[in-house]
């Protein structure tokens, strides 16, 4: 049996296009991941979800990375790689915001010309 200190990162992401009526399937979430863990040599998961909020809701996911005992990270790494896949995941799918929370912290990366910043 093998055993790292655990540590754990989400995604949080919205399907819906910026403020429009564009929904993305989730299947355009799983290229981007495919194409990232490909190119990196690296696993997550992805979870729907839904995002109740003022006004309304939208279909989501949350992409997950774990410290894996077979292939231990640190979580410096670990978050690097979250924030990476995040910032491909906010531009692929046209998000203004994604959410990224860690054990001690949530970052929230923005679109650099949204007028909602």
């Amino acid at each position: 049996m093998e055993s790292v200190v655990s540590f754990n990162v989400q995604i949080w992401v919205g399907l819906r296009e910026g403020y429009s009526t564009i929904v993305y399937p989730i299947d355009d979430v799983r290229k981007i991941c495919d194409e990232y863990v490909n190119e990196i040599g690296d696993c997550v998961t992805i979870t729907p979800t839904e995002f109740r909020y003022v006004g309304g809701g939208e279909a989501g996911v949350i992409v997950g990375y774990i410290n894996y005992p077979r292939f231990p990270r640190t979580e410096e790494e670990i978050t690097k790689r979250a924030l990476d896949l995040a910032e491909r995941l906010r531009e692929g799918l046209g998000q203004i915001r994604v959410s990224v929370t860690t054990p001690e912290k949530t970052y929230m990366l923005e679109e650099n010309n949204s007028p909602n910043t």
